[in-house]
């Protein structure tokens, strides 16, 4: 039986491989039919069904091989409710991209050794889904290595080289490893340690002892196209049905990865050791005409070493100052960063909660309030004069990092470089302020990876903040080392708003979305500015099946079910 939505066509060889049997067909095999005259790609999802009265058969056309495992299957059929999206769509992520005639045998799972176990990590495996509250500048191996020593475990890390190398050290100690997603019919086979991204999420094992998802708060695991799933919560669901404990780490938790599931946390004296020495420079005391580069900026790029100097500009709300006192102009009522309404002169708006106040500093009352916004071009040029000596520029366009020691970027810097003598946000506060509702998690997230470049305590690195908001609840998080500062406030912050996770939310837009959303019943629906809609319930549950109820109309349609940057 086939699934409703054709999926793969032309994206791989579907010959049958030579000495193949066509009868050889079970669920989960890859196959192709011919529907209205044209040949199409699908999965083996049922077996043994009795057609209904007047359904004529179609014989399969060819077999192309293996395919997810039953447990895979039925892993979709919640996702795709669970996100409102194509369940064909899913079946392809978990699908080898290649022809797999055969898998080997199952391998001898042998425990990893060299690692000392802590009672840290005996907590964290006791049972059932826990988060683990892992400072930036430890090595999350330890974790991996607990995982592997359990059986037959599920490793998902943030990105592609920290998959391989986590991989590669797994193997060194003995263990035996699937990196997908090279590796898929291994991991198809069982008896190994299954490492990889997002997409290992799907990934083929027949059996199931642990699973660990790294830095489980990066918005890597979250997929950018429809449907977006996110695949700490589909490994999640996937532990729940096996019943083995699932170990989110992460420097940083925030609301979603915590909620419904037990934290673990450090001794105290080890996560605060485990975060940088943040130096604040507070602008506020600064000369105006300075720009971005205070005196501490200026003398540490004077100094030598390799610096990193990060600001994000694009695709961020315009920053305000005042120009008497220096403050930067924020909501009163959520304290988010407002612009000038382009509709309304002489009226300051809230883009996150709507908000609207007349175009004067709450904080002294003048009437003059000036722009804050440089380009990273800019500064690049303005740094290279400063410190007299070559600046390279990094953004996500940038295809080779540039040998320079001085780099300004984007956040994609933090992505592309290794290790720093020093990290310096040249003006934090758009992070602080940007206009979500997840902006003061993101910020911290930042500072976070950041905080690995530069190690720990004992590394010897820097993080320099430059921020007219010091006494910021992120800025204090980071400087005692202690997460939960943001959590608590954050929680509260939320639960007023409702918010993620005391609520769920979708965004809705395209052609059709007035259509579709027409259909909805049982939710809140509000209209935003850019015309799509935001569709809120109190849970899940409510959400997923208001929108499973609807029926699909024609045109252009995008459902987005817990969207990261609104």
């Amino acid at each position: 039986m086939l699934p409703d939505v054709p999926a793969i066509d032309k994206a791989f060889d579907y010959a049958v491989p030579a000495g193949w049997d066509p009868s050889d067909v079970r669920v989960g095999s890859m196959v192709r039919i011919r529907l209205h005259g044209r040949p199409v790609g699908g999965w083996v999802i049922e077996d043994d069904v009795v057609p209904a009265e007047g359904l004529a058969l179609l014989e399969l056309g060819k077999v192309r091989g293996w395919g997810p495992p039953p447990e895979v299957l039925d892993l979709s059929a919640w996702a795709a409710w669970r996100w409102a999206g194509r369940r064909a769509s899913l079946l392809t992520t978990a699908s080898p991209v290649w022809a797999v005639r055969a898998v080997p045998a199952p391998a001898a799972v042998g425990a990893p050794g060299g690692e000392k176990v802590e009672p840290l990590l005996d907590d964290a495996f006791a049972g059932g889904a826990a988060v683990l509250r892992w400072p930036p500048g430890r090595d999350p191996f330890a974790v991996v290595a607990y995982a592997a020593s359990r059986g037959a475990a599920l490793i998902l890390a943030p990105s592609t080289h920290q998959a391989a190398w986590l991989a590669g050290r797994l193997r060194s100690t003995g263990a035996p490893v699937a990196l997908l997603p090279a590796d898929w019919s291994a991991a198809r086979g069982g008896g190994v340690t299954v490492v990889g991204t997002r997409a290992a999420a799907w990934a083929p094992m027949p059996r199931l002892d642990a699973a660990v998802v790294l830095d489980g708060h990066d918005e890597s695991y979250q997929s950018e196209q429809s449907p977006t799933w996110h695949a700490r919560d589909v490994v999640a669901e996937r532990a729940r049905r096996v019943g083995v404990p699932l170990v989110v780490t992460s420097p940083c938790p925030d609301l979603d990865t915590l909620e419904g599931r037990r934290l673990v946390v450090p001794p105290r004296p080890v996560e605060r050791n485990g975060w940088p020495r943040i130096e604040v420079a507070d602008r506020r005391q600064d000369d105006p005409s300075s720009g971005l580069y205070g005196p501490r900026l200026v003398a540490l790029v004077r100094d030598g070493g390799r610096v990193l100097c990060v600001l994000n500009r694009k695709g961020r709300a315009r920053l305000l100052a005042c120009n008497g006192c220096n403050e930067v102009a924020r909501c009163e009522q959520c304290e988010a960063a407002v612009e000038q309404s382009r509709d309304e002169p002489g009226i300051l708006a809230c883009r996150r909660c709507t908000t609207r106040r007349p175009e004067v500093c709450a904080a002294c009352g003048a009437q003059r309030l000036r722009k804050l916004r440089v380009g990273v071009t800019r500064v690049r040029e303005e740094l290279e004069a400063l410190a007299g000596r070559s600046v390279g520029e990094v953004t996500a366009d940038t295809t080779d990092l540039p040998p320079d020691a001085v780099l300004v970027g984007t956040e994609a810097l933090l992505h592309r470089a290794g290790r720093a003598d020093a990290v310096v946000f040249l003006d934090f506060d758009q992070e602080l302020l940007a206009p979500r509702y997840r902006a003061t998690e993101q910020a911290l997230a930042l500072l976070a990876r950041a905080a690995r470049l530069v190690g720990g305590r004992s590394g010897g690195g820097r993080l320099l903040v430059q921020t007219r908001l010091p006494d910021h609840a992120v800025i204090a998080a980071a400087r005692h080392g202690d997460p939960g500062l943001v959590a608590a406030a954050e929680r509260a912050d939320r639960q007023a708003t409702q918010f993620p996770p005391f609520s769920a939310i979708a965004v809705v837009s395209g052609a059709a979305a007035d259509a579709l959303v027409s259909q909805l019943d049982g939710v809140e629906v509000l209209r935003a500015e850019n015309g799509d809609y935001l569709v809120r319930a109190p849970d899940h549950a409510t959400l997923c099946d208001a929108l499973a109820r609807t029926t699909r109309p024609p045109g252009r349609l995008r459902v987005e079910v817990d969207p990261l940057r609104i």
